[in-house]
């Protein structure tokens, strides 16, 4: 078998090539088939043509690594790397957590008005008419139901909810 494999490299090499044009590339596949060949050798079923088996290997090994690479993204200098940064979990869900308890205490009808225009992006006006109540209730529930949020999160007005400053400036972003 070892013999037979060794006489059948020129023909695998030109093969390669013409599916790689690549010199290097094409080398790697005539490996990568001989290895394939040397160890499944037990399924090759003697009296058969032994070159149509190999070219089988070959062509199916260079069509899985086309598959392979459409898969990949060319990285070389790792600056798409770098962009994949993300916060870390445990302390959004935690905030989130204790945002929504924060929430819960609010009295119903400030949580409504607060969750329609903050949260669904209503108007001041839309959230009026679903709530049935004037446009200037609507502004009074939700200015009272801003500054009652800031008071048992006890954050100040205007500070952002997510990471804070030190694991912002860490990750590279403001």
């Amino acid at each position: 078998m070892r013999s037979l494999l060794l006489g059948a490299i020129p023909a695998l090499r030109a093969f390669a090539y013409s599916l790689t044009y690549d010199l290097d590339r094409s080398d790697d596949l005539v490996q990568d088939t001989l290895v394939r060949a040397w160890t499944k050798a037990d399924s090759f079923q003697r009296g058969t043509n032994l070159t149509a088996w190999l070219f089988t290997i070959l062509r199916n090994l260079f069509y899985s690594e086309l598959r392979k690479r459409k898969r990949e993204v060319e990285d070389g200098d790792g600056a798409l790397a770098a962009k994949l940064t993300s916060l870390p979990e445990q302390e959004v869900r935690l905030e989130l957590r204790e945002f929504q308890e924060a929430l819960d205490l609010l009295p119903f009808s400030q949580r409504e008005a607060l969750v329609l225009v903050g949260a669904q992006s209503f108007t001041y006006e839309e959230a009026a008419e679903i709530c049935g109540v004037a446009v200037g209730t609507v502004k009074s529930r939700v200015s009272r139901a801003r500054l009652r949020l800031t008071e048992i999160l006890g954050t100040k007005a205007g500070d952002e909810i997510g990471a804070d400053a030190m694991t912002r400036a860490a990750l590279g972003s403001s």
